[in-house]
């Protein structure tokens, strides 16, 4: 997808410099100056043939095959290119071939040197903070379930987005046209459009004709109601261009222009005002209430080469003044592909922020001060994945990759997840619980993840659906939780945790907590336990005077003898988990006494339930 990339963002650096120009690289330069990059690879390579071993030919031929994303020969040639001193940008691209490769330490290699070139880049300000990231990435928890589409071509196919009228629209090179790109000999690209069945399937594709010219034409998107769309376009329709007579090359920029829909199909074609001749704008996302327009551009006043921006869209066509999303998506590389949810979730793809290769896919709730979050496999890979989209009607989301060796359109069917809010408040007054301590634990009662409630007293967990789940909630001067999270289909789910104050549990002669569970004919402190006990602790931390003896008693079951071994050896297994966590000895103390003192005197005709509560341990408060 490289040299669609480059084309529509329109920010190409090259490494040409009139010093290392010679008259034997002319037609070479040229060639590289066209974007025409085999042909000039080719010639820089006839060059090299006959000895021509210069490091400013090999820096060429490694910027050419990187242009074409050829990673294999861009290693080999950057490789040679760095055996002397390089500007900056010369290592961020050798580090990223690297890591299009999976040779991620060797890319670390060249990133080091690239921060030490460019400390203050936002790229080498988050190396320098996670150099180590990739583990991270690769054991990222699965989100969605991937699959190549069957209107694909052997031509390039991106930009796909699913109206909530079943109306799938990607751009293609797939039609034979008198025109081509220079540097792959594929048509330019035309926008299609296909019908989504709900089963999955899809028609055959058909030009969106009305749109469609000699030159590029897409990606696009369509409002919510379906009326309006917005698409790029080469800016030649409009003989817009600047004609370099050195090269006999005319350099266009991609615009943005919009149509409304009549009578099936689109009219009233219009470009928008903020297009220009001196820098691109294109692949448009409009948001759910048609008010916001996002888009990609290298417009003065970004941050890096190619930022994601926003524009306002007012009452009569009006269009506000386009803002740059700033440094928690933009950098100083490249960002494009932006595309705004319903529920105002961004994503957007970047080749400089920290991913696995080429282009990765990120995504930032608009709705929250967070940072942009890589989507880990398998949306993204090793080559570049860009373009995705997301319809939450439809509940699937769609995005290009070259993974399989040419750019294809993938779907992206979410893993069946509940999105859980646990919201922590004192149970007596309603008021909301910062920093509570709130543990998720699966159906087996083991601890997956601990994490503490905000300041408007809520925790965030992604779950797997159908799947039980239970919460324990602590805070220091409350008792605490145990919440129940039941099986669930999938979507969004808020789930109160109301604490008592820790006061409820201490009454005149002994502390109430819940039952303490021990494992069947174990002495061995439990995790739920040990979770329940913590309350006792902290009761007591809180009233240093206080003085307790516990009781440890069974069920009538079992000899006598044995009952009260096993409550004797429970008692003081609770009394020395009690002095682990830094009461005093002197403070507690206990003794077992099996079934001598039972709470429900049912001998031998004892239901299930009595037989619980015969099953006990009591906190005797003694001074």
């Amino acid at each position: 997808m490289k040299n669609i990339y480059l084309l529509l963002s329109f920010v190409i650096v090259t490494t040409i410099t009139l010093k290392a120009q010679t008259k034997e690289t002319e037609k070479a330069d040229k060639l590289f100056k066209q974007f025409e990059y085999l042909d000039a690879s080719t010639e820089y390579l006839k060059l090299v043939g006959i000895g021509k071993k210069e490091n400013y030919i090999y820096n060429q031929l490694a910027e050419s095959y990187y242009n074409m994303f050829n990673t294999k020969e861009a290693i080999k040639w950057y490789a040679l290119s760095v055996t002397q001193p390089q500007d900056a940008e010369t290592y961020f691209k050798y580090a990223q071939m690297l890591k299009a490769s999976g040779k991620y330490e060797e890319s670390n290699a060249q990133m080091a040197i690239f921060a030490n070139k460019r400390p203050k880049d936002l790229r080498a300000i988050s190396f320098n903070e996670n150099p180590n990231y990739i583990p991270k990435l690769l054991s990222k928890k699965k989100s969605f379930d991937v699959k190549s589409i069957s209107i694909n071509s052997d031509k390039s196919e991106f930009g796909p987005m699913l109206s909530n009228d079943n109306v799938f629209y990607f751009s293609s090179a797939r039609r034979k046209s008198r025109k081509t790109a220079g540097w792959n000999d594929e048509s330019y690209l035309d926008l299609y459009q296909s019908i989504y069945n709900e089963d999955g399937a899809f028609s055959p594709a058909t030009e969106v004709q009305e749109i469609n010219t000699v030159w590029h034409d897409g990606p696009a998107a369509v409002s919510s109601n379906g009326k309006t769309i917005y698409f790029s376009r080469d800016s030649r329709v409009l003989k817009d261009y600047e004609n370099d007579k050195g090269i006999n090359t005319k350099f266009s920029q991609m615009y943005l222009y919009k149509a409304t829909k009549a009578n099936d199909k689109w009219s009233n074609i219009a470009q928008l005002p903020f297009n220009s001749k001196t820098y691109s704008v294109s692949n448009p996302s409009i948001s759910k209430d048609g008010k916001t327009l996002y888009f990609n551009s290298n417009m003065p006043g970004g941050i890096g080469g190619n930022d994601i921006w926003k524009v306002e869209i007012k009452e009569g066509d009006v269009y506000g003044t386009p803002e740059n999303l700033g440094s928690k998506v933009n950098t100083e590389g490249n960002e494009q592909f932006p595309s705004i949810t319903d529920d105002n979730v961004l994503y957007f793809s970047s080749s400089a922020k920290q991913g696995l290769g080429g282009l990765d896919v990120y995504s930032i709730n608009l709705n929250k001060s967070e940072e942009a979050q890589n989507l880990g496999k398998p949306i993204n890979s090793e080559k570049d994945d860009f373009s995705f989209s997301f319809n939450t009607k439809h509940n699937i989301g769609f995005f290009s990759s070259n993974r399989a060796g040419s750019d294809d359109i993938y779907t992206a069917a979410p893993v069946c997840s509940v999105e859980s809010t646990i919201v922590v408040t004192n149970a007596v007054s309603g008021q909301i619980l910062a920093d509570a301590s709130v543990a998720i634990l699966d159906d087996k009662k083991n601890i997956i993840e601990t994490k503490n409630s905000d300041a408007n007293g809520n925790v965030e967990y992604v779950l797997e659906c159908n799947k039980d789940y239970s919460l324990q909630v602590t805070k220091d001067g409350f008792e605490s939780g145990v919440f129940v999270i039941a099986k669930n289909k999938g979507g969004k789910l808020n789930v109160p945790a109301p604490l008592n104050p820790i006061e409820i549990i201490i009454r005149p002669t002994e502390i109430v907590l819940n039952p303490i569970f021990f494992e069947f004919n174990k002495s061995n402190i439990t995790q739920e336990g040990a979770f329940e006990l913590d309350k006792l602790v902290q009761v007591m931390k809180s009233n240093d005077k206080l003085i307790i003896f516990t009781k440890s008693h069974t069920d009538n079951r079992g000899s006598d003898n044995f009952n009260l071994i096993l409550s004797d050896k429970r008692a003081k297994a609770t009394v020395q988990y009690i002095i682990s966590k830094g009461i005093q000895a002197s403070r507690i103390s206990g003794n077992g006494y099996g079934e001598t003192e039972p709470k429900v005197d049912c001998k031998e005709n004892c239901t299930e339930e009595e037989y619980a509560q015969n099953r006990r341990s009591e906190f005797l408060i003694v001074k």
